[in-house]
């Protein structure tokens, strides 16, 4: 029983990490809405894999030189805020492109770049070590903890993920004139370089 209630705190751990506004739900909305929802899994696929690596360097160890070293997670914060500068850039400079059966917009942005933002992204490595620190056990039982928090972040990040594209499919529906896309697209830009803030907060 304090297994399963381990598991449920760390789902919802998890789960509030996973749907709150951020870098990576920007970004998907802002997908999904220029590119539609099937074309935008890619990225999402890409992002669950960034993470689960992520956990995975988390749970050997790795994660906490982050911590003990001040100069590599103030280069981890210099590196994620231009990278996360530039993705805003593309994404409030991109042509207008109708969502249409008969047209086919310029490509998504490709599944490294989803897995890469994770590696620069301080919200993903600290997530990790959270969720380690806080719901692994110690000793015979770490390996299989682990694994637990593996599957739940897979799954949080897939719901999580799903609703966003969603919920950009949905407005890109309703952008109807060049003026409207454009608007859209500086905003989630906005959003998105605003996202910067909460690394450096």
């Amino acid at each position: 029983m304090d297994h399963v209630s381990l598991f449920l705190s760390m789902l919802g751990f998890l789960w509030v990490a996973a749907i709150t506004p951020g870098p990576n739900n920007m970004l998907l909305t802002a997908s999904a809405a220029n590119f539609g929802f099937l074309r935008s899994l890619p990225l999402m696929l890409g992002i669950m894999i960034g993470m689960q690596s992520i956990l995975l360097l988390v749970s050997l160890g790795l994660g906490s030189l982050i911590l003990l070293y001040p100069p590599l997670h103030l280069a981890l914060k210099v590196l994620g805020s231009a990278y996360l500068l530039w993705l805003s850039w593309k994404i409030a400079s991109a042509a207008y492109e109708r969502l249409d059966l008969d047209t086919a917009p310029s490509a998504p942005m490709p599944l490294y770049q989803g897995g890469l933002l994770q590696f620069l992204n301080p919200k993903a490595w600290l997530m990790s070590l959270g969720a380690v620190a806080g719901f692994s056990l110690a000793g015979d039982g770490y390996t299989g903890s682990v694994l637990s928090i593996s599957v739940a972040m897979a799954l949080v990040n897939a719901v999580a993920g799903a609703v966003w594209l969603a919920f950009g499919a949905a407005i890109g529906r309703l952008l109807r004139s060049p003026v409207a896309w454009k608007r859209f697209n500086i905003s989630m830009g906005i959003l998105t370089a605003a996202c910067v803030l909460m690394i450096w907060h």
